[in-house]
């Protein structure tokens, strides 16, 4: 038997999730629906927002003048070395006070004011006391006489110049180092002065800064309350996709037209008139011809989506009897935890448990179960 064969087809499928889900999901989409209406901002977040805006503004007009005068102030060093005449002038007054005696070397005890007065106050005493011993014993103005006032006079001024010399160096050392000192003071002070004023213009750049963002508050708060009167409604609608999408997946609709002329042999006629009969009853699977795919496709609808992919919060609890794992798990998009198998766990020993429902795999329990259960008989 042979001959030339040609055919014009026209095909249609079309899968659904599991009839008896089918009211729950519908449920949910028509939710779904209603949600897309509700995706906007809500009056009570658009008052918040305003008020942000208004709240912002208003700083930005109370607290942006004193910043930006806080920070020209700074930057002009704050007035840290306002003061720095004051204390120059102090220093040169001090200098002038301790002068000439500072800068002195001149040590003659005869320079000092009052010392000749005091020698001369001495050596009166000194002459009287010696001259009336000596004219009492009838001797004045004997050589002896001369040369007792002499030695009296020297040992007695000699203390007094050698110790009037003495403090003329202390003194003079001492107000040399003192005034030593205050000019170190001074300096110090000075330079205090200047790291402050220097410290002050830092700070003056940091707060020109912050006048800026006060000044700038206002347009930021605007920009970021746009921002989330725009990101709100795509936030709840990404939400809403993230449980649409995949309810959505869970069926699937197909529409074809092809024609074909082929040289059959007898047999390849044969092969696929039975093949016809095979997709009519909804076989096309590799586990036999048309009335066996037939019943295949019947099974499916008997069988629960287990594919791993359609779950999320996956954690195993325990297992089969025959050593298959038990999980708990929740469907995409859904807050309900659920107990149950992987399809893929299931068809590596027991394929025949498991079908297609749209993209995901779906596992007939009866049979995934059977072998736990002959495992307890």
């Amino acid at each position: 038997m042979g001959g030339e064969s040609k055919q014009t087809s026209t095909t249609q499928s079309q899968t659904q999730p599991w009839l008896e889900a089918q009211p729950a999901l519908k449920n949910i989409l028509t939710q779904l629906q209603g949600g897309l209406n509700n995706t906007g901002v809500t009056s009570a977040e658009n008052g918040a927002l305003n008020t942000i805006v208004q709240n912002a503004n208003n700083s930005a007009t109370k607290y942006a003048p004193a910043v930006d005068n806080y920070a020209t102030t700074l930057l002009g060093g704050g007035g840290a070395t306002a003061q720095s005449g004051n204390v120059n002038d102090a220093y040169q007054a001090y200098l002038k006070a301790t002068q000439p005696l500072a800068s002195n070397t001149n040590y003659d005890p005869r320079t000092t004011p009052g010392f000749a007065d005091t020698i001369a106050a001495l050596t009166s005493d000194i002459t009287n006391a010696t001259n009336g011993q000596f004219a009492a014993a009838g001797r004045d103005l004997s050589g002896y006489n001369q040369q007792a006032l002499g030695r009296g006079i020297a040992q007695g001024v000699a203390p007094t110049i050698m110790a009037q010399y003495n403090q003329n160096v202390q003194n003079q050392q001492g107000a040399a180092k003192d005034l030593c000192n205050a000019g170190n003071t001074t300096a110090g002070i000075q330079t205090g002065l200047t790291q402050q004023d220097l410290a002050n213009r830092g700070q003056g750049v940091t707060a020109a800064g912050a006048a800026t963002d006060a000044a700038n508050a206002g347009a930021n708060a605007t920009l970021a309350a746009e921002a989330q009167r725009r990101g709100i409604p795509v936030q709840a609608l990404g939400l809403l996709a993230q449980i649409g999408i995949p309810i959505a997946g869970l069926g699937s609709q197909s529409n074809g037209t092809s024609e074909t002329t082929n040289q059959m042999s007898g047999v390849q006629q044969f092969m696929g008139i039975t093949s016809g009969l095979s997709q009519l009853f909804g076989g096309g699977g590799s586990s036999g011809g048309g009335a066996v795919g037939g019943m295949g496709t019947a099974a499916n609808m008997i069988k629960f989506i287990s594919d791993r992919n359609a779950k999320e919060d996956i954690q195993e609890v325990g297992t089969l009897h025959d050593g298959t794992p038990v999980y708990r798990y929740r469907y995409k998009g859904q807050p309900g935890f659920q107990i149950g198998l992987m399809a893929q766990d299931v068809e590596q020993f027991a394929p025949e448990a498991v079908g297609q429902i749209g993209q995901f795999k779906a596992v007939d329990y009866k049979l995934a179960t059977e072998r736990s259960v002959r495992k307890v008989a």
